[in-house]
């Protein structure tokens, strides 16, 4: 039944029997964290093999034709730019491979974007630079550009991706330079762009000559058991369009193998990846071309890559599965709460009533269930409505992430029951 029709005394007999359980489980003192998308020790473990690859008797000079323990190849191992080809579905002349992370990538790109030309002037040159961000977002992509006093703003996510309507209306202030944003699986929402919306990104007129696209493509293979969304190349839409430039496209290994010790990559125009080049020949001298060997021996080519995602889509599937039916169970008809069903990805999005996000964090907080920071979704920590709550389901235990869950769902309801009793 919904809360909204339940009279006063329906609900007082709900709060007081939610609260009778939670004060239960106070006495428990639970320790789970749900509150950041991480790996789990079983995927982990399911990477273990590849350090097996290469080791002292290795005959180097067989399998690579680069000396991976000198300097040089500071844009990545040949091998390694086909493998993050395939697994970003580009091609290899359009590949830089980088370091462990995607994210030091993008930072240096938009350092690079703020104090340098790259044709239209420096961006720190201009009176006020923006940046349109899909909401809920990435709070990394958010710290990003809150970091260079980008000034952020806000697009509602649909079924289908950000908001078109809005971006295209945004676009006519030349100072709104860019967007960035998760396209396939997104952070935390998992919607994956639709086909129109990928098009029309691509081609839509925009004041500023210069404007770009963070295109942060780090679930493209990240699907669910037999669950999958298709991603429209955007590098091809934007080179059909004639903005070739547009975008700058960015993955990693970061969740396939290892969080700490995977392999990145930014795909872009020639242009564009010229313009990288020339700082990277000042910033660095190459970066670990034995890890990158070591990924390519490994994985091989985009057929190893999806079996290896198979076993961690055996891993994940069952804990996505088990959160959504609790909480459909538990508050499908109540009218409190609402949530994602993504096919893949690392999160599932949660809204409650409107106001009562941050009363269920503390809730949960109390009894020893780490959540996301409420705000953490929307750039600057602001949540303008408080009603999303990111689940992060992975890295718990199944046994502990049903207990986090089911504490969850108590939250919820007595944060609802609250909130109607005191109006």
């Amino acid at each position: 039944m919904s809360y909204a029709n339940m009279n006063k005394d329906e609900l007082s007999r709900i709060y007081n029997d939610c609260k009778a359980k939670y004060d239960e489980i106070l006495k428990e003192n639970l320790t789970l964290d749900m509150s950041r998308g991480k790996p789990s020790k079983e995927q982990e473990k399911l990477s273990l093999d590849m350090l097996d690859v290469i080791n002292s008797k290795t005959d180097f000079e067989k399998i690579s034709s680069d000396d991976i323990f000198n300097y040089g190849v500071p844009f990545g191992l040949d091998s390694a730019k086909q493998l993050m080809a395939e697994i970003m579905d580009v091609k290899k002349e359009q590949i830089i491979v980088g370091g462990n992370s995607s994210l030091t990538l993008m930072f240096d790109l938009v350092s690079q974007l703020m104090f340098e030309d790259r044709g239209e002037g420096a961006w720190k040159d201009e009176s006020e630079v923006k940046f349109i961000c899909p909401v809920p977002g990435y709070d990394r992509h958010f710290g990003i550009l809150e970091h260079f006093g980008i000034k952020m703003i806000n697009v509602s996510m649909t079924a289908d991706g950000p908001s078109i309507e809005e971006i295209e209306e945004l676009v006519k202030d030349p100072t709104v330079k860019g967007m960035i944003c998760v396209p396939k699986y997104a952070n935390p929402t998992g919607i994956t762009f639709s086909d129109e919306v990928v098009k029309k990104l691509a081609k839509m007129e925009t004041k500023a000559k210069d404007f770009v696209i963070i295109w942060d493509n780090a679930y493209v293979v990240h699907d669910l058991l037999d669950k999958s969304d298709k991603l429209l190349n955007i590098l091809d839409e934007c080179e059909k369009a004639g903005n070739a430039d547009r975008v700058f496209m960015f993955s990693s290994t970061s969740k396939i193998t290892f969080a700490g010790a995977g392999i990145s990559a930014v795909a872009s125009s020639e242009n564009n990846l010229n313009f990288i080049k020339a700082k990277m020949k000042k910033q660095t001298i190459g970066n670990d071309k034995i890890n990158q060997l070591r990924h390519v021996l490994y994985l091989k080519d985009i057929n190893g890559v999806k079996e290896h995602m198979q076993k961690q889509a055996q891993l994940i599937t069952p804990k996505f599965d088990m959160v959504l039916d609790l909480l459909n169970e538990n508050l499908k008809d109540k009218e409190i709460a609402n949530w994602t069903n993504p096919n893949g990805g690392y999160f599932i999005s949660l809204n409650v009533t409107v106001g009562s996000a941050k009363r269920v964090f503390e809730l949960c907080k109390q009894a020893g269930v780490k959540l996301t920071n409420c705000g953490d979704t929307f750039p600057y920590g602001k949540d303008p409505k408080d009603e999303n709550i990111r689940i992060a389901p992975t890295y718990p235990t199944v046994e502990e992430l049903k207990k986090a869950t089911q504490l969850l769902i108590l939250c919820i309801e007595i944060a609802a029951a609250e909130e109607l009793l005191n109006k």
